[in-house]
């Protein structure tokens, strides 16, 4: 069996990839019946040397590999036929700018696989970027605070080495007594509180933290149903706001009148509820400042995230009380940070966190015949045809 890691060609560059030279070596020694070759590359964070260093091959050409491996959607025609691919396609909610790339992939016979789409047995998502996203999320919005009220000032997270750092040039400043929310207890919510927890941001119960007031920084990290309510008053349980959200309705305005900075970490289902609403943005207690969209939905559950921003431009105003962009200088604007790429800007940490997940929970598959199905879950197309599970997506890729 021939990996290939493919070179990432989607513009803006992202320096991340699937496998650091260290998860590769471990791949070949834990199964030397694996050939793998590496696309060189002068943009990805690890260099073609510290590859060859570790005993990988590294080519131009990787043509020659079974299965490659990527992170971002290969441009159209930088496909190989005949070949299986992972990366993220975003095409699995029928994004309307990667229809074209689907249609190619089913064109060239290409099987494909999804990072998002390996999952359990239960449905849940094994192996992404979200703690990574997290982590840059908390620092960005602290970074946001610290510019709108010029109380200090923070380098850029993308200048710096990785995760250690953040929190290294965290600790220099001096926080004020800030309250922090923070909605999600996945991945971008384990992320985000791994960076609370090591400057010292200490976690508050609901209660206290709707009820007190502290002289230090505290968080509260809430799950979907202490943000979220029935509308007929039921106390039911996660399964039910799953199956049935459409009968509930947003119950954070409580945490907008005490917080300083929203940290929004949440997965955001088809027919959720709105969290943040204009009308609690725009109300007279409403406390908040800092709104730091990780999960970043637009159109989605936050009002504030009216567009995504970018590493380069990472920070927009919002005035509530016109649902429109501002200069995050403007008196009555609550900043905006709604980056979607923020793993990118730790990439060394997010690909070396990636490359182990992908080690534990694919690449064994390839191995023992998928006999937990990992594979054959995450298939999207094959034999130039959509798989059964991935069937609904029929009509979007006859341009329906």
């Amino acid at each position: 069996m021939k990996f290939g890691i493919i070179k990432e060609r989607k513009n803006p560059p992202d320096r991340r990839v699937v496998f650091s030279p260290d998860a590769l070596a471990q791949l070949k020694q834990l199964y030397p019946e694996a050939s793998v070759t590496v696309e060189s590359s002068d943009i990805r964070v690890f260099s073609d040397l510290q590859y060859k260093s570790m005993g990988i091959n590294v080519a131009d050409d990787v043509s020659d590999c079974d299965i490659l491996f990527g992170v971002k959607e290969v441009p159209v025609e930088n496909l190989i036929p005949n070949k299986s691919y992972f990366f993220f396609s975003h095409t699995i909610k029928k994004q309307p700018h990667n229809r074209k790339l689907l249609q190619a992939v089913l064109e060239k016979n290409i099987t494909l696989y999804d990072h998002e789409t390996i999952v359990d047995e239960h449905n849940r998502r094994l192996i992404g970027f979200g703690k990574y996203a997290g982590m840059v999320g908390v620092y960005n919005a602290i970074r946001a605070f610290g510019i709108k009220f010029e109380l200090f000032k923070l380098t850029k997270a993308e200048t710096l080495s990785g995760k250690d750092a953040l929190i290294t040039h965290l600790k220099r400043i001096t926080l004020p007594p800030l309250k922090f929310v923070l909605t999600g207890t996945g991945k971008v919510g384990s992320g985000a509180q791994e960076i609370l927890k090591a400057i010292k941001v200490k976690e508050v119960t609901v209660e206290n933290y709707l009820s007190k007031n502290y002289t230090q920084s505290v968080y509260v990290q809430l799950d979907a149903l202490e943000y979220n309510k029935r509308t007929d008053g039921q106390l039911l349980d996660f399964t039910d706001f799953t199956q049935h959200p459409e009968e509930y309705i947003s119950d954070f305005e409580k945490f907008t009148k005490v917080s300083d900075i929203y940290i929004a970490g949440h997965f955001y289902g088809n027919n959720a509820p709105m969290i943040l609403t204009q009308e609690m943005l725009n109300a007279k207690d409403c406390k908040i400042r800092v709104v730091a969209d990780v999960s970043c939905d637009v159109n989605g559950p936050i009002a504030s995230t009216l567009r995504s921003s970018t590493i380069a431009e990472p920070l927009y105003g919002y005035l509530p009380s016109e649902n429109k962009e501002v200069d995050i200088f403007h008196p009555a604007a609550i900043v905006v940070m709604a980056v979607d790429n923020l793993p990118c800007e730790i990439p060394k940490d997010a690909s070396e966190g990636f490359g182990e997940q992908f080690m534990e929970h694919v690449i064994p598959a390839f191995f023992n015949k998928d006999k937990d199905g990992i594979l054959e879950r995450a298939k999207i197309t094959e034999n130039g045809k959509l798989t059964e599970r991935f069937s609904y997506l029929q009509d979007y890729v006859d341009g329906n």
